[in-house]
């Protein structure tokens, strides 16, 4: 039987667009989320605890970005094989393969639809499984 998504752990360093997605992914979509600011704060004890389904990933942040998020979250015991979305404005099929490539299940362009967000990701989760 295929895992169901309900955990999801956003890393976005923009409040605004952490809000818009707050509300599409936990009203619209339904999941629980554990929202971060930042790829350090990613990394923090929490979310051990939270033990996430998938990483909805910024890319673009300051000091950490998001593959540098990525990498250091796999090292994280009960993490190493955790699926990833990546979420960016950069989404040139270089772009895109590269995220693949360090092991993205997926990416979604921004500006995103905040009323297909939660879909979006649910196709990615099932077309990984």
């Amino acid at each position: 039987m295929a895992p169901v998504l309900t955990k999801i752990l956003y890393v976005e360093d923009d409040v605004d667009i952490q809000s818009v997605a707050k509300i599409a992914l936990e009203i619209v979509g339904g999941f629980t989320l554990h929202s971060c600011s930042s790829g350090k704060e990613a990394l923090g004890p929490e979310t051990i605890k939270f033990a996430p389904d998938l990483v909805l990933l910024d890319v673009m942040m300051p000091e950490m970005d998001g593959p540098t998020t990525l990498k250091n979250l796999r090292a994280m015991a009960g993490l190493e094989k955790i699926p990833v979305i990546f979420m960016t404005a950069k989404v040139q099929v270089s772009e895109v393969a590269y995220y693949k490539s360090l092991g993205a299940i997926g990416v979604i362009a921004k500006p995103f639809d905040p009323m297909q967000l939660a879909t979006q990701i649910r196709q990615l989760w099932t077309d990984n499984q």
